[in-house]
């Protein structure tokens, strides 16, 4: 009886969990690669290009340097994904 129980009580949130029926992917070249990886890349892009700027004005925005770009890259990919992905 209450292994009837417990294997109910594992069953509803797995019924739940399995709502992504289509991966978000876009095909390139016959591979299916993640849309959050393109955004993640023109995260990193723009931060290197952010990087070069800053070096070539002689800036120091992002001090401390380890906190600042990750969260540039991080802000930089998910408005990306926002305004390309997002429906």
């Amino acid at each position: 009886m209450h292994k009837n129980i417990f294997q109910l009580l594992i069953l509803i949130p797995v019924c739940l969990l399995s709502a992504c029926s289509v991966s978000p992917s876009l095909p390139v070249f016959g591979a299916s690669f993640p849309d959050w990886l393109f955004c993640l890349t023109g995260g990193v892009i723009a931060t290197w290009c952010l990087h070069l700027f800053l070096v070539k004005k002689k800036k120091a925005w992002f001090a401390p340097h380890i906190i600042g770009y990750p969260l540039f890259t991080a802000l930089v990919a998910m408005v990306a994904w926002l305004l390309i992905f997002s429906q």
